[in-house]
């Protein structure tokens, strides 16, 4: 099946089946908006969860706040926002379609590697156990000829983005006859500078009213909160301050579902270390986040560091840790080093004093800073993307039937157990909701009665519900139930009494948290 047609089948599953709804649907949507349902929000939540207690427990030199999402419009022009949030817009004046003039040249960076990846493919099973892939990249005229040509563009692109220069950007797309995939054509309009801040109003009147800004990021919240946190906490360098929170951001291109929203959450640390420390931790850090990203078991040759081709103007380095989605390797957590630009600008604009006295160099100064962030949006996606799967599994009478089922990490899964009376009445539905009333004070349970046990079983399987619990007339004797596994779908005879342990020690996150440390 064609990535494309997966990543549809997935967006449609997210509606079906309560995770992501479109805002406002029933007004026929807002664009690049959307709401998460009963299952979306349970899973979001337990993301955000897993992270925030990946970081908060696990580093006892990070702890989190909570900052508004209104702040002193200052605060935007001190940090760059104001003059310097800016995306580069180009129309196709055929399909009246807007892009991002870097992300199209990046997609067809993209399709260079496919060719080479495609040719490396060919030769594998060609060669067999003989080849010899390094070789074949160095030497193979085809492979060579595409490198040089993404080289090329490479350096073009780099170039542009690092003087601005919006014509050059322009001319890479024209050179390359990039075409608009809606209509076909190549006839562009000039690229222009958009900027991405969404301002409002607060005031009693119109004429006292004060311009604001819905935060385009949480890290300012961390910044202005600087010596609030490290004074009464009582912090030493190095420490981290976290945070979860919602951002806002005009997005021109708001597209591949909630990849790109216009609303969407962030789950940030600022770590502060002395300067000289920066790029030492910024490597650590890189590995850390790594780690938690491979944990969760989605397979770690679905993640790639990808070094930023244009750094920010505040940042000495900057590495993206990317997920292979179904339209390619995409985003999903930032980690950059953001020198002292930060705290060294809000010092500058408010007036007031932002250092940190070390008693170790017998000296005070601006401490430098390593950011991680990523989003709670995309993450949720890259986890959905990554356990989406349709297989053909065995049915009555030897047939074969299919199956959708979301293979979700079961610490995230959104139900953990389904309970399900093979049929309602002889005093099944009873000991059903007894075991249900015991284990919801651990577990996030679900009882269903309705349809056929398979059919059940279908439907727990599309949401995620890593075990479901079948009570039958023997458990009414014996006092033990058929629990079924999602991913094997193998089924096992156990005692009401062991369900807690049994399910509590896969659906744990502390089994997780010791990979980490």
């Amino acid at each position: 099946m064609a990535q494309e047609d997966v990543f549809k089948k997935l967006v449609a599953h997210c509606k079906e089946y309560g995770f992501v709804f479109q805002s406002s649907e029933i007004y026929d949507g807002l664009g690049a908006v959307y709401d998460y349902g009963q299952y979306g929000v349970e899973l979001k939540n337990n993301i955000k969860k897993y992270w925030w207690d990946s970081m908060v427990l696990l580093h006892e030199n990070v702890v989190g706040i909570d900052s508004a999402i209104f702040m002193h419009p200052t605060v935007w022009k001190a940090s760059g926002h104001v003059d310097a949030f800016n995306d580069p817009l180009i129309d196709n004046k055929d399909s009246k379609k807007r892009y991002r003039a870097d992300v199209l040249i990046e997609e067809l960076l993209a399709k260079y590697d496919a060719k080479i990846d495609k040719e490396v493919e060919k030769a594998a099973k060609r060669f067999g156990d003989s080849f010899d892939e390094k070789m074949f990249r160095e030497t193979n005229p085809r492979v060579l000829e595409h490198a040089q040509k993404r080289e090329e563009i490479h350096q073009r692109f780099v170039k542009a983005l690092n003087e601005n220069d919006l014509n050059e950007l322009r001319q890479i797309i024209i050179d390359n006859e990039v075409v608009c995939p809606i209509s076909g054509t190549k006839n562009w309009t000039e690229v222009r500078q958009f900027n991405l801040m969404f301002s409002t109003e607060m005031g009693s009147t119109a004429d006292g009213a004060m311009k604001i800004y819905l935060r385009p990021e949480t890290a300012q919240g961390i910044f202005v909160n600087f010596l609030n946190v490290q004074k009464t906490g009582r912090m030493k360098i190095p420490f981290g301050i976290a945070q979860i929170g919602k951002a806002f951001r005009n997005e021109i291109v708001a597209r591949q579902f909630i990849f790109r929203m216009r609303e969407f959450e962030q789950m940030e640390m600022q770590f502060f270390v002395a300067p000289g420390e920066e790029l030492a931790w910024f490597e650590k850090w890189k590995e850390v986040r790594m780690k938690w990203h491979k944990s969760l078991g989605m397979g770690d040759h679905k993640y790639r560091y990808h070094d930023h081709d244009k750094l920010a103007h505040y940042a000495n380095a900057a590495t993206d840790i990317e997920f292979e989605m179904p339209f390619g390797f995409k985003e999903v957590e930032g980690i950059h080093s953001r020198t002292d630009f930060d705290l060294s600008q809000h010092q500058q604009y408010s007036g007031k004093k932002i250092t940190y006295f070390d008693p170790e160099r017998n000296e005070s100064y601006v401490p430098y800073v390593i950011e991680t962030s990523i989003g709670v949006d995309r993450m949720f996606l890259s986890i959905m993307a990554g356990s989406y799967c349709e297989e053909e599994v065995p049915g009555k009478d030897g047939s074969v039937e299919s199956r959708v089922v979301l293979k979700l990490p079961p610490v995230l899964a959104p139900v953990k157990l389904a309970v399900l009376p093979l049929v309602k009445k002889d005093g099944l539905p009873e000991l059903a909701r007894k075991i249900v009333d015991d284990l919801k004070f651990h577990f996030n349970c679900q009882y269903d009665e309705k349809d056929s046990i398979g059919k059940r079983y279908r439907r727990q399987d599309a949401i995620g519900t890593p075990f479901c619990v079948t009570i039958d007339h023997d458990s009414l004797e014996d006092q033990k139930v058929t629990i079924r596994y999602r991913d094997t779908m193998e089924q096992e005879r156990v005692s009401i009494s062991a369900l807690k342990d049994i399910i509590g020690e896969k659906v744990s996150m502390t089994a997780l948290f010791k990979k980490l440390v």
